[in-house]
């Protein structure tokens, strides 16, 4: 599914890459006799035109951050501020996609895309910029297609197009590659890249891939679980990523670090 944040949202259109900081970021489920404490004390800053990517086991609060910055869920504590501004509500300075594309199937590849337009743009601009769109993700061929008549990597590069075409100064990304055979989820690792070139964004990503947050990512944040005296994730580790993308898969530094992300997160034996 892709969501495209403008319903309600007053915060101005923005097209530029814009910093993202959660500060003392806290979050819980339940009710007050079975409250489950989900993350406690996030605190991170995520730079203009960064990808910073979001490892962490299931369960540990990844999406629930994202959805924080989205506006898409309310913190118990702490705030998430985007280009210095608190988030209180649905924002569109910030654009969603999430594992499963959920286009329109009544409607073409380029109408699809054309939801995601501001409300604002003119009919000449915006079907410009959808066709735009449809071109860097490689689907301008593909424009008057349905997505039940193309595969499920065209209708996720459909999807991220829908995302951009607001030209979010964010793009939160919650495991957008995770339904794709292994072949088509490295082509659409390198799309984004490509993507990331051509209309710089600041980027959050949440994967459990570790191999594609040492691809993608210039920063990998690892939430890690709480214990009974301090429930709730929290970061784990914050680690830089070397070396200039696109990088070697087969790299004997990312080898390393990807050894100790995997023991982070609990694997052993790898």
């Amino acid at each position: 599914m892709t969501a495209v944040l403008a319903p309600g949202s007053t915060k101005p259109h923005h097209k530029q890459a814009l910093g993202v900081r959660f500060s003392g970021l806290g979050r819980s489920f339940g009710s007050s006799g079975d409250r489950r404490i989900v993350l406690r004390d996030v605190t991170v800053e995520v730079k203009p035109s960064e990808i910073l990517a979001i490892l962490g086991t299931s369960g540990c609060g990844k999406s629930t951050l994202l959805r924080a910055a989205a506006g898409l869920d309310i913190p118990d504590s702490g705030e998430v501020l985007i280009d210095g501004t608190p988030v209180t509500g649905i924002d569109e300075r910030c654009a969603v996609a999430f594992q499963e594309p959920r286009l329109l199937p009544w409607h073409t590849l380029q109408a699809n895309v054309a939801i995601g337009l501001p409300k604002s743009s003119s009919a000449s601009a915006g079907k410009a910029k959808v066709l735009e769109l449809l071109k860097l993700v490689g689907l301008d061929a593909f424009a008057k297609h349905r997505p039940r008549e193309v595969s499920g990597g065209m209708a996720q590069r459909t999807s991220l197009a829908r995302a951009l075409a607001r030209n979010p100064g964010v793009l939160l990304l919650d495991e957008p590659f995770g339904a794709l055979d292994a072949l088509t989820r490295i082509k659409m690792q390198d799309l984004l890249l490509d993507i990331h070139r051509a209309q710089p964004t600041t980027v959050l990503l949440v994967t459990h891939d570790v191999d594609e947050a040492l691809q993608l990512a210039d920063r990998i944040l690892v939430l890690g679980r709480g214990d009974a005296d301090e429930p709730g994730s929290t970061i784990a580790e914050l680690v830089t990523v070397p070396g200039a993308r696109p990088r070697d898969r087969n790299s004997a530094d990312l080898g390393a670090l990807r050894s100790s992300l995997l023991s982070l997160l609990g694997v052993t034996g790898h």
